[in-house]
């Protein structure tokens, strides 16, 4: 990338007056230089079958290029003209749900031929239309393509194909998925019932990592045709997004983001996250480490919020912190969605830069700073590299498998993902993410295992391998319990990565006034309790951090630690308070070498850090918080760039609330 990207999704077609000129002149003024277009106004672009009109876009790119601004031209296949959806009906996913309605977006059947033939033409259209006009710099495939649970007919058929391919009879079929039980035993293919209403939880896994392949398929396929257009000066990226809980949370269910991104010459995603006092920088990190790890390089944030919905608006001061939080990630672009607030529909309050007078108000005002700063600052923070030796590793399967057994209280997969990453980013710990079928282990000292509770034996002895070598691995409690099947190992747990963790059980419970007595470390009464999960574990060669503070389960080991060839494996085998967890990684962090400078400031006192295009060390500083932050600055000497002035080594430094320093060595 040749420079920081700055920029909003804009979308002339939803104005209630002509302003393209006034817009241009305050993206200007604001140091704006992409937008984003055309990816949801498909109806505009054909507002009958076969009658195209790309006047708009035409009109917004004459516009942005006159104006010097570059341009990220969507294909506008996520949301389907009414047109198509009357002529045939068919195009609609059917769901576990019922058959489709038409209203939402994403409400068609990617699988469906007629949707396919209809969408293929016009990226056809539209490409061949705009491929040689200069403002365009890249394009956006669809846009957080999932699959919508698609499930009707001609996806189940697609599924029964998928099945006879991948385990040749129905006899491997039955045996290796349980099917005998209930009587779900399959005799015939022409028998193979609907997995919709499927009781059998590795069956269902195995439909939900299907749809996943659907997903990557339909991605590729549209990757393949703007390459047909697109200059060897331009990328093909997709806006991935992350599982919903009213902002950004967790592993996506629904996409395997590690398969989907091959075929991206640059990935791309949006992130959403709490604000004003509950803003801790968090899910900016979380998805900014997943995004830059699905290529190992620099990411776009494709779309981020300006204000929507009473608590988005930021605190003053914090939409520019967050700007400069992704890029401390590795984003080499911020976008927001949007340029402005709209004023009907579903997304009418998800506020834009500017409200709904157009007007300039406070928020575009610090856009304002932004966009200067960016321009000012490129050089020296494009094309952040950020090495990492801590990984965390996840896994789509077991996020699907635990959908199936749930933790009592219907905690899932990602609350454990977080439960573990939210203490690695509170202590500084910069990390990449990794797939279960990684076999790049050892660029890592240190690999995090959230609930990896299914998963294949190749991949948990290339683990106890990689301890066995010398590294360092955090398990949480439900790893190894099943194979990637979701069949439960017929032996005692954890099964095979026993040998690396030197600890068994067999019972696990749900607790209740259970407290910790640590052994290790000290921690406060009330950080103590136990919640949602604990295995009874019994240490073979383990040391024991933590027992059971409780007059039935006291026999027994919590939070174990074993060496195991030149390496460690500690295991946590309840779910604990952040506190705990955080005491946890402190002890790997030391083992694995890794306890730092860093490690000695604490939340909310972040430091991300990387290398610039000249080679040189950039550290970035975040006080996520409301009252001023002091540090003694602990390198050598720098330059801060915001504030244009030189930090010597030991400096005493203060950060303001929700303030950002970044420094150059």
């Amino acid at each position: 990338m040749e420079k920081l990207l700055f920029g909003v999704a804009y979308y002339d077609e939803y104005m209630p007056y002509d302003r393209l000129a006034e817009d241009i002149r305050m993206m200007k003024e604001a140091g704006l230089n992409v937008v984003r277009i055309a990816e949801s106004t498909w109806s505009t672009h054909e507002p009958q079958n076969g009658v195209f009109d790309f006047s708009s876009v035409d009109r917004v790119l004459d516009a942005m290029h006159e104006a010097g601004i570059h341009v990220i031209v969507g294909t506008p296949t996520y949301a389907i003209p009414t047109w198509m959806v009357k002529e045939h009906p068919e195009v609609l996913a059917v769901t576990p749900r019922g058959p489709g309605r038409y209203g939402a977006r994403q409400i068609m059947d990617i699988t469906n031929k007629t949707y396919l033939f209809y969408a293929e033409r016009i990226i056809r259209k539209l490409l061949s239309h705009v491929k040689d006009h200069p403002a365009i710099i890249g394009y956006q495939t669809d846009n957080e393509t999932k699959h919508y649970d698609t499930a009707g007919a001609n996806v189940q058929l697609q599924f029964v194909k998928y099945m006879r391919e991948q385990y040749e009879s129905l006899d491997a079929i039955n045996r290796k998925f349980g099917l005998d039980y209930w009587s779900n035993r399959i005799n015939s293919w022409e028998d193979f019932p609907s997995v919709v209403g499927t009781i059998n939880g590795s069956l269902g896994a195995e439909f939900a990592k299907f749809q996943r392949g659907l997903v990557t398929s339909f991605l590729k396929w549209q990757a393949d045709l703007v390459r047909e257009y697109k200059r060897d000066d331009q990328f093909v990226t997709q806006n991935f997004d992350f599982e919903w809980r009213g902002y950004s949370y967790g592993v996506q269910p629904s996409v395997d983001h590690f398969a989907a991104s091959e075929t991206f010459d640059i990935a791309g995603v949006d992130i959403y996250h709490p604000s004003q006092d509950k803003l801790t920088g968090i899910e900016i990190s979380f998805g900014g480490d997943l995004t830059r790890s699905l290529k190992g390089s620099n990411y776009l944030v494709l779309e981020t919020q300006a204000q929507a919905f009473p608590d988005w608006t930021p605190f003053p001061g914090q939409l520019r912190q967050l700007a400069f939080s992704h890029l401390a990630s590795g984003a080499n672009m911020v976008a927001y969605w949007h340029w402005h607030s709209i004023h009907n529909s579903f997304e009418t309050y998800w506020k834009g830069l500017l409200s709904h007078d157009f007007l300039p108000n406070p928020v575009y005002k610090e856009a304002m700073t932004i966009g200067r700063d960016f321009a000012r600052l490129s050089e020296q923070l494009v094309d952040l590299k950020k090495e990492s030796l801590v990984a965390v590793m996840v896994s789509n399967e077991a996020l699907t498998a635990m959908e199936w057994f749930k933790l009592p209280g219907g905690k899932t997969y990602n609350d454990v993902v977080r439960w573990m990453y939210d203490e690695l980013y509170k202590l500084n710990a910069g990390c990449d993410f990794i797939p279960a079928s990684s076999d790049q282990l050892d660029r890592y000292k240190l690999i995090v295992v959230p609930a990896l509770y299914a998963v294949s034996d190749e991949t948990l002895h290339r683990l106890n391998d990689y301890v066995s070598k010398g590294g360092h691995v955090v398990y949480s409690f439900k790893t190894g319990f099943t194979n990637e099947l979701v069949q439960v190992r017929p032996a005692q747990q954890p099964g095979i990565i026993h040998e690396a963790c030197g600890v068994a059980y067999s019972v696990f419970v749900e607790p209740s006034n259970v407290g910790l007595k640590e052994h290790a470390f000290a921690i406060a009464a009330e950080e103590g309790q136990v919640q949602t999960w604990m295995e009874l574990l019994t240490p073979t060669t383990a040391e024991v951090l933590a027992s059971y503070d409780h007059p039935q389960w006291g026999q027994y080991a919590a939070i174990t630690r074993n060496r195991h060839g030149a390496g460690t494996a500690t295991y946590v085998g309840c779910m604990t308070s952040g506190a705990v967890m955080r005491k946890v990684f402190e002890g790997a962090l030391k083992e694995a070498g890794l306890w730092g400078v860093e490690q000695q400031a604490a939340f909310p006192l972040i430091v991300k850090k990387g290398t610039n295009r000249a080679g040189r060390t950039v550290r970035y500083y975040f006080n996520y918080s409301s009252e001023a932050v002091h540090y003694a600055y602990p390198h050598e000497s720098g330059h801060e760039l915001l504030s244009d002035r030189p930090v010597d080594a030991g400096g005493q430094m203060e950060l303001a609330p929700w303030g950002v320093h970044i420094i150059v060595e």
